[in-house]
């Protein structure tokens, strides 16, 4: 179900929200945020969203950014899109436009991309693509849609409930380094340093020179069961998540990234 209200009834309806949450709470210490709408990005909407709005008021922005015609529920050329380069190197332009945006009438304010990608539809309906989807999703639901965390039947994971949680337990928050190639974490101000690497490709694989290594199973990205260093990511009889233990290697030899794979590598005792 969608709505649309337009800019300028919303930024006015905004001001006297902000008027509002000042006047029951005075203290700036304590006064709750005020959080622009969220929604798609639509770059006239929000410019003149904000015109009426001016500075100080917003807080904070939702968006889900779906800047090109891919990732939405009915999208049959959903697989040969994501991994076409020329094709999604049209997002781009939308994360720029956001961040100018932003810093042009409020620079103290902060856009939180909540789904990057395309909720359109509630996600991909056919359960051979909907593993291929949810990689390319920013925020996730635990549970909604064709594209959350878990299945909306079973409360089952979906491969993707494994990545995060892989995610969480290696990379955390705190980003040092962002590349086309690589992102470099500290994680939990321990002596050390995770690396991700991930590989679109369907047929070339790479090695890197320079621990955990996590593809689908025979490496078909529709598959709905994933595969951590080689071991299926499947719930215990007891119907816990599984050990997800790392794999040790030699730091002196190359990482083998496959394709269709993502490899969180883990250096211990990294000092930067």
């Amino acid at each position: 179900m969608g709505a649309r209200v337009e800019a300028e009834q919303y930024g006015k309806d905004v001001i006297v929200l902000k008027n509002m949450v000042k006047e029951l709470h005075p203290d700036p210490k304590t006064q709750p945020k005020v959080l622009g709408p969220s929604g798609f990005y639509d770059e006239k909407w929000f410019n003149s969203f904000l015109e009426v709005l001016g500075q100080e008021v917003v807080d904070r922005y939702g968006l889900f950014l779906n800047s090109i015609d891919a990732y939405t529920g009915d999208d049959l050329n959903l697989i040969t899109r994501i991994q076409d380069p020329p094709y999604l190197n049209q997002v781009p332009q939308t994360y720029r436009g956001v961040f100018n945006f932003v810093n042009k009438f409020n620079p103290q304010s902060r856009a939180w991309v909540s789904e990057s990608g395309g909720a359109l539809q509630g996600g991909v309906k056919d359960e051979r693509l909907q593993p291929t989807i949810t990689r390319f999703f920013v925020g996730k639901l635990s549970f909604g849609g064709n594209y959350a965390l878990l299945k909306t039947t079973t409360f089952i994971p979906n491969p993707d409930y494994y990545g995060s949680l892989l995610w969480h337990r290696l990379m955390e928050n705190i980003v040092l380094i962002v590349t086309q190639e690589s992102q470099e974490s500290n994680p939990k101000k321990k002596p050390r340093t995770s690396i991700i690497f991930i590989n679109l490709l369907k047929d070339s694989s790479f090695d890197v020179t320079l621990s955990s290594y996590e593809h689908h199973r025979r490496g078909n990205i529709q598959g709905q069961i994933m595969l951590l260093n080689v071991v299926p990511m499947v719930l215990t009889d007891t119907f816990d998540i599984p050990a997800m233990d790392p794999k040790l290697v030699n730091a002196s030899t190359p990482i083998s990234v496959a394709a269709h794979s993502i490899v969180y590598e883990t250096i211990r005792d990294f000092h930067a």
